[in-house]
């Protein structure tokens, strides 16, 4: 359930219903608007059932919530929220651009790639150092040791860096080099890995599962804010359905559908979405157009010598183009492309 108060409530009022709600055993949590200040309820509610809080100093009326998501909810926090990392803001207002190769392969493709995107708008440099494939021979990733490159790309352009993570060993290594953790779809519901990223307090950015539902989604969600983790984006990428011409199909629905549901940032990925380079532009003008805050796209020096993914990346001129053509849409929507 939720709380909310009258735009004229103290601070006082305030205090004396989260008093109320922690004394009867259950969690508040606040959110502040600059109109309007809401109160979370999470627990049993029929510890306080009677209790008549509505007719409390300050309450203006009580809401039920049906979702099982509570901290991610839009009920409970009613503006957008907007996820910094590093000196880049991602949210309403800004378009915020993830690039680089699938697998971290070698130190001077990394580096090669991190200024390359740097030079064409990206914020972000993505890279996989840890790789969860289908088959146990394919290309695992670099490890620590693609950590250490993705530290020192930061270093020489100061772009950001994110990096999934596989495990908690894998996560408890990352947190020391990357700024931001990815949480992919095979794990989404790895719900101990959840948790320990909602420990960790780093941002996530938290990819959709191949056959996960919107609630399934946010459920996941919660679990990383429920520790206390509030820096979430999430991230679709396609789900699997029976069509076979694209990798996945993108759920461009999920975009609004999210926005109604839940106040985190969202933002797409259309190369693993499509898995095919011709189609990322379109499908990243459309992402823009439905009310994704960003892209994270692949991109590499040379892709058809990737060690994963060539066929999904991008070529450094074409994600320099892939920016340009992106900057009228931006415009449109009320987007920044911060550098």
């Amino acid at each position: 359930m939720t709380i909310i108060m009258k735009p004229n409530a103290s601070p006082e009022a305030v205090s004396k219903v989260r008093q109320f709600i922690e004394s009867s055993g259950l969690t508040a949590h606040l959110s502040e608007g600059t109109q309007v200040t809401i109160v979370g309820v999470v627990g049993d509610k029929t510890k306080i059932q009677g209790a008549n809080i509505e007719m409390m100093d300050g309450v203006d009326k009580i809401v039920a919530v049906t979702e099982s998501y509570k901290v991610v909810n839009k009920k409970f926090h009613p503006e957008d929220s907007v996820i910094t990392v590093g000196k880049t803001k991602i949210g309403p207002g800004h378009l915020t651009m993830m690039a680089g190769p699938c697998a971290i392969e070698n130190h001077d493709m990394l580096l090669e790639t991190a200024y390359a995107v740097k030079k064409a708008g990206a914020q972000f440099l993505r890279g996989g150092a840890y790789k969860p494939r289908t088959s146990p021979y394919a290309f695992q990733g670099l490890e620590e040791e693609g950590l250490q490159y993705m530290k020192e790309a930061r270093e020489a352009t100061g772009l950001n860096v994110v990096c999934e993570v596989t495990s908690l060993r894998a996560l408890e290594t990352a947190v020391k080099y990357v700024d931001m953790i990815q949480i992919g779809a095979r794990n989404m519901q790895n719900f101990e890995l959840l948790k320990e990223a909602g420990k960790a307090g780093i941002p996530v950015l938290l990819k959709r599962g191949l056959c996960a539902t919107i609630d399934e989604w946010l459920n996941a969600a919660e679990y990383i804010a429920s520790e206390g983790n509030p820096n979430i984006v999430l991230c679709e990428r396609g789900i699997r359905t029976y069509e076979t011409a694209t990798r996945n199909t993108l759920d461009i629905s999920a975009i609004p559908v999210i926005r109604s549901k839940s106040h985190l940032p969202v933002i797409v990925d259309p190369s693993h979405a499509t898995g095919v380079r011709a189609y990322i532009e379109p499908i990243s003008k459309a992402a823009l157009a439905v009310g994704a805050d960003g892209l994270i796209v692949e991109v590499h020096p040379c892709p058809s010598c990737a060690l994963s993914d060539g066929p999904q990346s991008l070529t450094f001129e074409q994600f320099e183009q892939l920016t340009r053509q992106l900057q009228p849409y931006a415009e449109l929507s009320g987007r920044v492309l911060d550098e």
